[in-house]
């Protein structure tokens, strides 16, 4: 696109300077694997032979991986070419060479061992056609927003016959999942409240309302459920509440038991949506629809809405691997231009959060963690098998054989190698 474009002339510009002034210049070019991209190509190409990637074990799917790269691969590597970049042509790189992939496994194992990456529960972000967590930056919304409809719908409070909180949603879909309605205690209007339990329409489960600063008062009705597996500010308030979470909804978007209604079982979530407004509707309980616009995460590969979801996976932690950069801007060790970026940087680094590296895919870094119990601490991390072996012995106790450990299943965010 013309960003590469772009991006590779001023390379090209600096590089040929450089040569010019005679200095020993060197531009290595390479591709990344583009692990989620690549592996929705490769899964859609499967598709139309009749194959499932389900139906597959992890070593044939990256060979027909390997065979797809070898046919697109070097396209992009083509294109610069006739763009006249001037790279180191014999020296070019790629992500998953085996040099470099032994390198990143490396500096994986050495990160954990100094303590800026993680194994932990963390409310992250879900793609559920690529069934896999997503980084923030992975996640796009339009400028100008997303058309979307702002449901109204009524609680009854408990042991009364016509007493009811009214709360708006845009995902009633998620109802099920709701384990409290939250007010502003500042709130005239439901102060007394406070301490009461309501109904959740359709099954009937008890849900206290609680007090909490967060819900703005002039939003909806005021009144918000409170739903900590599918809202990352639900589940902020879940945890100062001290709430229980209840995750309705599969990896593929369907919903699942948990729901309690079991015609809903094993639908996706947006036809539940549908259905689950027409019951409302028909129930009584559906007070107002109105339609508003906001902000709609979706994912940058495959489109699909983005769930967040409480997940364990790998982090990296970004406030302490970033503090040299930042520094490094705010002394003018390191200077940008124009000068008013500078607080475009300091925002970006105080505001950073935690990185969610793993991926739920087969096309990538293999993430070096070596399981060999059923506890959460029950792993190792280490460059090899034979490595992990010796750790694993140590910190068990216990002689094991490399058939007692397992590989982590997930790779590594294609942005944790190519960088």
């Amino acid at each position: 696109h013309m960003g590469h474009m772009l991006n590779n002339t001023i390379q090209d510009v600096l590089i040929r300077k450089a040569r010019m002034e005679g200095k020993e210049a060197c531009w290595v070019p390479g591709t990344d694997h583009a692990s989620i991209a690549t592996e929705a190509r490769v899964v859609a190409m499967l598709r139309e032979k009749g194959i499932k990637k389900s139906d597959l074990t992890r070593d044939e799917f990256l060979g027909y991986a390997w065979e797809w790269k070898e046919k697109y691969g070097g396209i992009i590597l083509e294109q610069l070419k006739k763009l006249g970049a001037s790279c180191d042509w014999e020296r070019t790189a790629f992500t998953m060479d085996p040099g470099y992939y032994q390198a990143v496994i490396r500096v994986f194992v050495d990160l954990y061992k100094k303590g800026y990456i993680y194994r932990g529960l963390r409310m992250i972000n879900w793609d559920c056609e690529a069934r896999t967590a997503l980084s923030n930056e992975e996640v796009m919304y339009k400028e100008e927003g997303e058309r979307s409809i702002l449901y109204s719908v009524k609680y009854r409070v408990k042991d009364t016959a016509d007493e009811w909180v009214i709360i708006a949603t845009q995902r009633p879909e998620t109802i099920m999942g709701d384990t409290a309605i939250a007010i502003n205690p500042s709130d005239e209007r439901y102060r007394h409240l406070i301490g009461k339990k309501v109904l959740v329409p359709f099954i009937n489960r008890e849900i206290p309302v609680i007090a909490d600063d967060y819900v703005d008062k002039a939003f909806g009705t005021g009144c918000l459920k409170v739903t900590p597996a599918h809202d990352v500010n639900d589940y902020e308030i879940g945890l100062r509440h001290n709430l229980p979470v209840i995750d309705t909804i599969h990896d593929d978007g369907t919903l699942n038991a948990k729901c309690e209604i079991p015609k809903f079982v094993g639908k996706d979530r947006f036809a539940v949506r549908k259905e689950m407004v027409k019951d409302l509707r028909e129930a009584g309980w559906l007070v107002k629809e109105e339609e508003f616009v906001t902000r709609i995460g979706r994912s940058e590969r495959t489109n699909s809405v983005v769930e967040p979801k409480l997940s364990l996976q790998w982090f990296v932690k970004m406030k302490e691997i970033s503090r040299r950069a930042y520094r490094a801007v705010e002394d003018d060790e390191i200077k940008l231009h124009p000068a008013k970026f500078k607080n475009t940087y300091r925002h970006w680094m105080e505001n950073v959060r935690d990185w969610c590296i793993s991926r739920q895919l087969w096309w990538g870094h293999r993430i070096p963690a070596y399981y060999y119990g059923t506890s959460e601490d029950d792993f190792v991390v280490a460059e090899s098998l034979a490595e992990a072996l010796t750790l694993a012995s140590a910190k068990s106790g216990k002689k094991l054989s490399e058939k007692d450990l397992r590989q982590d299943e997930d790779v590594l965010d294609t942005w944790a190698s190519s960088w």
